[in-house]
């Protein structure tokens, strides 16, 4: 009988994600010089509930299924707050509410029909550009292959463009696939070996997610000027910003009817395209402009190039938000006990771009920092310190929300005058880097935050969960970008990005149409869920708060999205 016990007990603890030698050492153990007494009996606890009763494919099937995609400030995205607050309160968080800042207009796709209708038909796969206009209606152009390269080519087709639709780069270079799509995810040992899951940094991002966003090669620029690419018209820097105004005031001035491109990246059917408009109320409004898939583009310029001049169809309608230009923060808390003043955050950015649903990027990153919040209300554990979740907006154009939080709560960084909460702020967790586990953790270039988080994780390697980075040498963000915690770090708090599994985030789903629920691993974000909620629990137990980072002089070129 009792061996009969003893194996149930195993096999529960299996089940819920606790290996058995948890049991057999005492109730909190210290690793390492500096580390910390960690409490197994919570670590036990936060297992059970994130393994036996999780709620983030729940969470995430909300977001994405039912609301996505999430354009910062659309109505889609309007509507996954007001999910998101319901949710939370439900769960028992409290100060649930949105927090605003100057964004800007909101935008999202109400129609999209695209076809070839001679010289045989063709349905084309594909979705407009965001803040770029509908049609109005169904409309018949025929296309001209006009290549953009720099501002240098717009005398060339001055004249020649007017009521077309403008194939307006070169054709993709398509190569034969001779390797998956979707990277093997290193062993421990791997890990280890090389310092720590690639990619970290200040975004906690999948391995190699960076690297790969466009590995054809595609519309790369060239040395000096910036080369109109597609590559170059997704992006959000303030200098590609000023090119693409310039070129969507040169094709509206031409009467181009519409533009086509095969985004920056992808074929088979998986379309990378981001931006073709703006949100900024100033800027110029170009015709409209959708992608399509690469192999339906170069037929299409092929096409052209053998004289022959294909019909073609579009019935685009979108929905441009204007009435309040105000994006926000999605925020609630569960109230601390003895230091509730000390904060705790976790989040992740709530916006996304159109292709898809915004599962992967960063569907998920929401759906763990709710899910891990979840988890400690669910305990009913007292913590001595506030843990706030934070969903930002505005990520994807330029870390707008998280920029706008921090410098409205904790500092301006023109001037580096504190608020009474930034000597308050213990530490953000973001989660930003697609549907991989969770490998390892940056500490933010503090040695004795490496030795604190090396105790954190001890208990964790039955998760694959091996790797401190970035305890060696303190590097100063410069500006924010990437993802939210470099908003943090920015003014001199402590952001941390986990390093996650890279999967297909920066081959297939990160900024394109195959960004779905699907494409998500449900053991894996259950696992940083469960990991993400442990590092806040210790975060918001500790006896003092972690290492601050240093705290840099104030610059008075930083701007400030308010």
């Amino acid at each position: 009988m009792k061996a009969r016990i003893d194996m149930n007990l195993l096999r529960f603890r299996r089940a819920a994600g606790i290996v058995p030698a948890l049991f057999l050492i005492p109730a909190s153990f210290a690793q390492g010089t500096g580390g910390d007494k960690v409490d197994l009996d919570a670590l036990a606890q936060i297992k059970t509930e994130a393994f036996q009763h999780s709620q983030v494919m729940e969470n995430l099937f909300w977001m994405s299924e039912v609301y996505g995609p999430r354009v910062t400030n659309s109505r889609n995205h309007k509507l996954a707050a007001e999910w998101a607050m319901k949710q939370m309160k439900e769960w028992g968080l409290q100060n649930v509410h949105l927090e605003k800042w100057r964004f800007g207009y909101g935008w999202q796709i109400r129609h999209f029909y695209a076809a070839m209708e001679t010289p045989v038909y063709a349905a084309f796969t594909g979705f407009p550009l965001a803040w770029t206009p509908g049609t109005n209606g169904p409309i018949t152009v025929e296309p001209v292959w006009a290549p953009i390269h720099s501002k240098a080519d717009f005398a060339k087709y001055h004249g020649k463009l007017k009521g077309k639709a403008l194939l307006m780069f070169d054709p993709a270079p398509l190569t034969l696939h001779t390797r998956a799509d979707a990277q093997p995810s290193p062993t421990d040992e791997e890990i280890l070996a090389r310092g720590g899951a690639r990619g970290g940094g200040g975004r906690g991002a999948a391995a190699g997610a960076t690297a790969n966003r466009d590995p054809s090669g595609r519309g790369r620029p060239g040395e000096g000027e910036w080369e109109y690419s597609p590559t170059s018209l997704a992006l959000a820097n303030e200098k590609n910003g000023a090119l693409r105004n310039e070129v969507n005031t040169f094709l509206r001035d031409e009467g181009v009817a519409i533009a086509i491109t095969p985004g920056y990246n992808g074929d088979g059917g998986t379309i990378f395209a981001t931006y073709g408009g703006s949100e900024n109320p100033g800027d110029p409004v170009p015709p409209p402009i959708v992608a399509i898939g690469a192999e339906q583009y170069n037929r299409l310029v092929r096409l052209v190039q053998h004289g022959i001049t294909p019909k073609l169809n579009f019935d685009i309608a979108v929905d441009y938000q204007k009435e309040d230009q105000n994006a926000f923060n999605v925020i609630g808390e569960i109230p601390g006990t003895t230091k509730a003043d000390e904060v705790v955050m976790v989040g992740g950015h709530f916006d996304s771009w159109q292709g898809g649903t915004g599962a992967t990027d960063n569907g998920t990153g929401s759906s763990v920092a709710m899910e891990a919040v979840r988890i400690l209300a669910a305990l009913h554990k007292p913590m001595a310190r506030t843990v706030r979740v934070a969903l930002w907006g505005g990520e994807e154009e330029g870390v707008y929300g998280s920029t706008a939080y921090v410098q409205q709560h904790f500092a301006p960084r023109a001037t580096m005058v504190k608020t009474p909460e930034y000597d308050k702020l213990d530490v953000y967790f973001n989660d930003d880097g697609g549907s991989g586990r969770f490998r390892g953790v940056s500490a933010g270039g503090s040695p004795q935050m490496a030795s604190i988080f090396k105790s954190w994780i001890e208990p964790l390697k039955d998760q694959h969960m091996v790797a401190v980075s970035g305890g060696d040498q303190f590097r100063p963000t410069t500006s924010p970008g990437g993802t939210d915690s470099s908003a943090f770090s920015w003014i001199g708090l402590n952001g941390i990005g986990f390093q996650q599994d890279s999967l297909e985030y920066g081959t297939r789903t990160h900024h394109s149409n195959a960004d779905t629920y699907d494409r998500v691993q449900k053991d894996d974000v259950m696992q940083s869920s469960m990991i993400e909620a442990w590092f806040a629990y210790n975060a918001a137990t500790r006896a003092e708060m972690l290492p601050r980072i240093p705290t840099p002089a104030p610059d008075p070129n930083a701007k400030a999205h308010e």
